[in-house]
């Protein structure tokens, strides 16, 4: 996994960018030594042999053909190494080769060919210029130059395996460094994906090296632990303001209660404080709403590891909202397996499963059909509400879990815009995931559950 990533990745395609780069850097820096290196070295050769050349063409300036033939025969004698020929109109005339090279074409100029193996030539390869006398007699002067040639393998066989290290150390370098980049981003993103899915509770690990990754990483857990001291101070008023007010709004509502069954009291004045009771009442539940939104979330994950069943769970609640859909002359049904079962608070679920159950009642079409799937899927369990009503817009199913948020639609129906929000927290609470996708006409919203222990499978 890390390894694909690490291959995908625009660090690894930045380095090797820049590998490529300093390679064909080196490659251009060795080529130019091998070839300056190599230039001098034969450059030092071709002095050598026209200094041998100019010698002999001095001794045929001063005495001829037969001076420039004693020449060759002793030049011959103290240089074994060298190649000498004189030749004239193809017929050999002195010098320790027996035949003229056949890759010396030209009457004049430099040239270089293998020598036949004889005494006097062991068939190296040889360097040689080439100069045509007055007399019409061809002279050619040589010398070996298997050193040389040696000393160019040896550099370009250097060159070839210094730029292989080099790529190699390189690459090696490169994923490596590379693999651990990722490794340090792939470790914030999954605290990310932690943080998401879970709550601020999470934080990026950090292995003391002091590098700038720690550093980031200190960065963001300090930005983190502000966020969750600044949403503590946030959800702490929210939660001080709905405790405290329930006290004072329930002796509200009882006075008004005792002052609606008072004797005296017009209809008119019953007819006034029964709706201030009914306006009181939906305040007193969107206040229990988030107090229990709050006692969800404060909650541990060791609060849901008891086996419940999902279908058993399903079956309840359609059955107490069955005279609710009836009234509105629509159909609920619950379908699927017998049993279902996962590591959860079975409270907790029948009020989430309830508020799914409920709404699609009441945002759903008069006369609808609403579903209540339940089934047993390899990756865990799974409750599916589905309606056939108006659904929800695609850009505001993320919307809808925030507290107090309702669509324009649902404005009209009674209701604080904290049902999906209680559902979602406690979702969370279970680790499961909670979905919602079209079901042409109509909503299905899915819950999600994490596989159980396999003890809870048992009967």
């Amino acid at each position: 996994m890390l390894l694909a990533k690490t291959l995908r990745s625009s660090t690894l395609r930045l380095a090797l960018l820049a590998i490529a780069i300093f390679g064909a850097t080196v490659i251009g820096l060795f080529s130019y030594v091998y070839g300056a290196t190599a230039s001098f070295v034969r450059s030092r050769a071709d002095r050598a042999i026209a200094a041998e050349e100019a010698v002999l063409l001095r001794a045929y300036d001063n005495a001829g053909r037969a001076g420039l033939i004693a020449a060759l025969e002793q030049r011959a004698a103290e240089q074994p190494g060298g190649q000498y020929l004189l030749d004239a109109s193809g017929i050999r005339l002195a010098g320790n080769l027996a035949a003229w090279p056949p890759a010396l074409v030209a009457a004049n100029g430099w040239g270089t060919f293998t020598a036949e193996r004889t005494p006097q030539a062991d068939g190296s390869l040889v360097r040689a210029t080439v100069t045509t006398l007055s007399d019409g007699s061809r002279l050619l002067v040589g010398q070996p130059i298997d050193d040389l040639d040696a000393f160019g393998r040896t550099i370009e066989t250097a060159l070839l395996l210094g730029i292989a290290l080099i790529f190699v150390l390189a690459g090696v370098a490169s994923v490596s460094v590379t693999r651990r980049t990722v490794g340090r981003i792939e470790a914030i993103n999954a605290t990310s994906r932690a943080i998401m899915q879970s709550g601020l509770g999470e934080r990026i690990p950090m292995r003391g090296s002091r590098d700038e990754w720690d550093q980031l990483a200190a960065n963001l857990n300090s930005m983190l632990d502000r966020i969750e001291e600044l949403m503590a101070q946030v959800k702490q008023v929210t939660d001080n303001v709905a405790h405290d007010l329930r006290t004072p709004l329930g002796r509200m509502r009882g006075r008004l209660d005792k002052a609606y069954g008072a004797e005296g009291a017009t209809e008119h004045e019953r007819a006034l404080i029964g709706d201030t009771l009914a306006d009181l009442d939906g305040v007193l539940r969107m206040f229990s709403s988030l107090t229990r939104i709050s006692q969800i979330e404060a909650n541990g994950r060791s609060e849901t590891g008891r086996p419940v069943d999902l279908a058993e769970i399903a079956r309840e609640v359609t059955e107490l909202f069955d005279a609710a859909a009836e009234d509105t002359g629509g159909r609920l049904a619950v379908t699927g397996d017998e049993a279902v079962r996962v590591a959860g608070d079975r409270d907790l679920l029948f009020d989430a499963l309830a508020n799914l159950v409920d709404n699609a009642i009441k945002h759903g079409r008069d006369g609808g059909h609403v579903t209540v799937a339940v089934s047993q899927r390899e990756d865990g369990g799974e409750i599916c509400v589905a309606d056939d009503g108006p659904g929800i817009p695609v850009q505001q199913r993320e919307q809808v879990f925030k507290r107090f948020y309702r669509l324009e639609g649902s404005r009209r129906t009674p209701g604080n815009g904290l049902g999906l929000s209680l559902v979602a927290a406690v979702v969370r609470l279970h680790g499961a995931r909670i979905e919602m996708e079209d079901n042409a006409p109509g909503l299905k919203v899915r819950l999600r559950f994490p596989p159980a222990p396999a003890e809870l499978h048992q009967p």
